[in-house]
């Protein structure tokens, strides 16, 4: 059973000016190796490439999952004003090559993730687009007693009441062709990191709410066992091509499939 659920999130966004969009780096502080850690306890910020990210506490409801990142995203637009910028809520960005021309910048997360459906490691990112970055909303699952069968049953859950959701939700296209492909996953000692959303789900209360609550229901299909009968079901096939190719019209169709088996009106909310 998965009991105890906690949400954190570490995500990623961009600064804009008048010319376009402008690098983080040297106007926040902090690294991925050494965060600056903020006075508020849990909160740290960082810059990773040319956007600013940043990491907030473990959250157990979804008024404090909403109002850690409020804070954070307030932090960052008080910062920002500093350097003449505001906070953009794209998910993708084209920076002017100027912008670009530093080792930090031309730096790309090396850290892998790996896929939950195979449990093998995710390619590395193709750049074909040297001035294209992509801004991830990556959320971590905390848990009691985290093992890999849960976790990993939890992230292909994840992939039903979130992952296909967000091929409707989230208007960006150009992410997915880098990041985020179906069952992204980072195993931690806390639980578990969901890798397939980008960042457009943090700036908005009632998105911030449907986050809470797809991870509340993935949680519910796996300590049903529902998602195993889902993937008997050969779903998660099906689950993986609608997120990978980024298919609209073949991730609504799935979902009310998915949503007539388990004999529910939905499982994902708004989506």
């Amino acid at each position: 059973m998965i009991e105890n659920i906690t949400i954190g999130a570490d995500p990623e966004a961009f600064l804009y000016n008048e010319q376009g969009f402008v690098s983080a780096e040297g106007k926040f502080g902090g690294t991925k190796e050494n965060p600056k850690i903020l006075e508020r306890p849990g909160f740290a910020v960082q810059e990773d490439n040319v956007m600013v990210e940043f990491n907030i506490p473990p959250a157990t409801s979804s008024q404090e999952l909403k109002d850690n990142l409020q804070y954070m995203v307030d932090y960052i637009k008080v910062g920002a004003k500093q350097f003449d910028c505001t906070l953009n809520k794209a998910a993708s960005a084209e920076f002017e090559i100027s912008q670009l021309n530093t080792e930090q910048a031309m730096t790309f997360g090396c850290e892998p993730d790996f896929n939950a459906y195979t449990r093998d490691v995710n390619q590395g990112i193709v750049i074909e687009n040297e001035r294209l970055r992509t801004a991830g909303g990556h959320i971590h699952i905390g848990y009691d007693n985290p093992n890999e069968e849960h976790s990993l049953a939890l992230i292909r859950a994840l992939d039903i009441t979130l992952g296909l959701a967000s091929i409707v939700k989230d208007r960006d296209t150009r992410r997915r062709s880098m990041y985020g492909k179906a069952g992204a996953y980072r195993l931690k000692p806390f639980g578990v990191e969901y890798r397939t959303l980008s960042n457009f789900w943090i700036f908005e209360e009632r998105n911030i709410q449907w986050v809470y609550e797809g991870v509340q229901a993935a949680v519910d299909l796996v300590n049903t066992e529902m998602i195993y009968k889902l993937e008997e079901s050969a779903f998660g096939d099906t689950v993986q091509d609608a997120i990978n190719s980024n298919n609209r019209s073949k991730a609504t169709t799935l979902l009310t499939k998915i949503n007539n088996v388990i004999k529910k009106e939905t499982i994902c909310v708004d989506y």
